[in-house]
């Protein structure tokens, strides 16, 4: 408040404005942007415009042929997200259909499928309770849980921030039986994206051996990547329960250490709260973990 009693009026960013910017970035173009917010072209492009007039500065990069996100669009997409979420939660809490509120629930993609009847359950057993949940990278869980997007949190995770309940994670190096990768040099690797779990490991092994190496495959899936390392396409490194049939395990015989340094992590942001309380429980007896 001001020394007047008005309030101190800052730009608002109108919800329109939002949801076209977002749709702009999530398609890269403003028509089929027009067509997921159901509004003209020039309307679309019109909401980016004021959104830039209001922050100063290009949130997008135009061309004749391609758009893509500037880092300050960048910034202000995940902020664009979350104030949309919001909105909507608002209006599910508020409403008599969600009266139990909301709960945000995000998993290893590993785990999409294997907790969907545990989930689908869960939600049937309180069906005045929205259930909303992301599966994907640790990278991606650890930051959807920085800026308060979930209320429980199962994820891979070097050891560290201690958890609600947690198990070791073993992991073993693969290689194809058939196919073998570790002799080639420079060494094929198979390998999460950027900042993925198991990478740095990976790399400093082998620089650490004196071998070279390459990234031979790159995907965000575990599936996948079991998958190719078993058929050959190069060596990787994966928790136990990756392992495939046609995998050789590798180990001391190689020179390759035993990395003991990962769990899976339970982390919950309000565990005295019922709902809260049951589905952590739940998570915790599917996943055989243990309370810390």
């Amino acid at each position: 408040m001001t020394g007047s009693g008005k309030m101190n009026r800052q730009p608002m960013f109108t919800p329109q404005q939002l949801l076209s910017f977002v749709a702009v970035c999530e398609t890269a173009s403003f028509t089929r942007a027009a067509d997921r917010v159901h509004l003209s072209q020039s309307t679309v492009s019109q909401q980016v415009r004021r959104l830039e007039e209001k922050v100063g500065k290009a949130l997008l990069a135009r061309s004749s042929h391609q758009v893509t996100v500037t880092e300050e669009g960048d910034k202000l997409l995940g902020y664009a997200r979350r104030i949309i979420a919001l909105n909507g939660e608002a209006l599910d809490v508020l409403s008599d259909k969600w009266r139990d509120g909301v709960l945000r629930l995000g998993v290893p993609e590993d785990f999409a499928a294997p907790t969907a009847a545990l989930l689908a359950q869960f939600s049937r057993e309180h069906p005045h309770m929205r259930l909303d949940v992301m599966s994907g990278m640790q990278v991606e869980l650890r930051r959807a849980w920085q800026r308060e997007e979930l209320d429980i949190m199962l994820i891979k995770q070097p050891y560290g921030e201690r958890p609600l309940a947690s198990r070791p994670e073993p992991l073993l190096w693969l290689d194809s039986a058939a196919y073998p990768c570790f002799e080639h040099s420079p060494v094929p690797l198979v390998l999460f994206p950027q900042q993925g779990l198991y990478r740095e490991e990976i790399c400093q092994t082998l620089d650490g051996l004196g071998r070279s190496w390459r990234i031979g495959y790159s995907s965000a899936s575990l599936v996948a990547l079991s998958a190719a390392s078993a058929q050959g396409l190069g060596v990787t490194l994966l928790p136990a329960s990756c392992r495939l049939p046609a995998h050789r395990v590798l180990g001391d015989q190689q020179g390759l250490p035993v990395i003991d340094t990962f769990e899976l992590a339970m982390f919950c942001r309000q565990p005295d709260d019922a709902l809260q309380r049951q589905l952590a429980e739940a998570l915790v007896t599917f996943a055989d973990l243990h309370w810390q």
